[in-house]
């Protein structure tokens, strides 16, 4: 549906076309959750699937970009049901505290090295929060065979 009308998408992406428990939203955590990942220098493929559930695969709508007044960053792209299981079945095998554990103790250091700023504390607790939100919301989606839709606003 989102494929073949605007204004569908713009639907999904005005938090309107869904019940608020199909939706994530994931604050700032992307890049630091991506960099903590590299810092704690997880195995391939579990990089990979993280990258992929953060920013998808294809665009949904090419025509949503011309559109007034939408979603901050372009393009919205999508995960097919196959591809939300593997990043599913993925990321079910990250070890949070291994990748906290690799985090400088220091508070300053460890916003630098995740490259958050203007934050009070440690970062790990912000982002274990958000990778565990990102972990049930795949394996949910994963379970009832859906597809996924990503954006930043």
């Amino acid at each position: 549906m989102c494929r073949s009308s605007v204004e569908a998408l713009d639907k999904l992406c005005s938090f309107a076309l869904l019940p608020p428990s199909d939706y994530l939203d994931l604050d700032w955590a992307p890049a630091p959750l991506l960099r903590a990942f590299q810092l704690a220098q997880v195995s391939e493929p579990i990089p990979v699937a993280l990258q992929r559930g953060l920013h998808g695969d294809v665009e949904i709508n090419p025509a949503y970009r011309g559109c007034r007044d939408t979603v901050w960053e372009h393009p919205v792209t999508a995960l097919e049901p196959h591809a939300v299981a593997d990043v599913a079945a993925l990321l079910g095998r990250v070890e949070p505290e291994a990748v906290w554990a690799a985090l400088p103790n220091d508070d300053a250091a460890a916003l630098s090295a995740v490259g958050l700023r203007e934050f009070g504390g440690h970062p790990k607790h912000y982002l274990h929060r958000h990778l565990a939100s990102l972990l049930d919301f795949y394996a949910g989606a994963a379970r009832r065979g859906l597809a996924v839709a990503l954006w930043w606003d």
